[in-house]
């Protein structure tokens, strides 16, 4: 079943060959958020999000995250070159996936996130830095 993705990510060439991918993946790319009034104002359409840390309105990705997850339910991955600025993770949300990503990557983490919304029990994909609170399925 397709899932409706949000791509927070202010690069715009980086963000349009996410959303290609997701398309190419039969999934529902809902827009991409550079900034996070956008973002949250798609949360509501939002099952999963890939999120960047630094967009164009500075460091906000890491709220961003925390509020898809925690407030409207959507499940999150992080999708940045600074994985540190996340120290031990943000609550709610599943992991970080370091950049520069391949689309194998990509393609395996989204399949991963729709198996946690679906509360399949799946491996991680080998490159996805897992939060310790992220091990426990979520059921969306």
């Amino acid at each position: 079943m397709p899932s409706t993705i949000l791509i927070v990510e202010d690069e715009f060439i980086v963000a349009s060959e996410i959303e290609e991918i997701v398309a190419e993946m039969g999934h529902e790319p809902i827009g991409i958020a550079a900034d996070q009034k956008t973002a949250l104002s798609l949360a509501p359409h939002a099952e999963i999000a890939l999120v960047d840390l630094n967009l164009r309105d500075g460091p906000t990705g890491k709220d961003i995250g925390k509020i898809l997850a925690q407030t409207h339910g959507v499940t999150v991955v992080f999708l940045t070159a600074n994985p540190a600025q996340l120290g031990n993770g943000v609550p709610g949300t599943v992991g970080v996936l370091s950049k520069p990503v391949t689309e194998a990557d990509l393609r395996e983490v989204i399949d991963y996130a729709v198996a946690r919304r679906q509360a399949a029990e799946v491996p991680p994909p080998r490159r996805l830095k897992l939060f310790n609170w992220a091990n426990a399925p979520m059921v969306g």
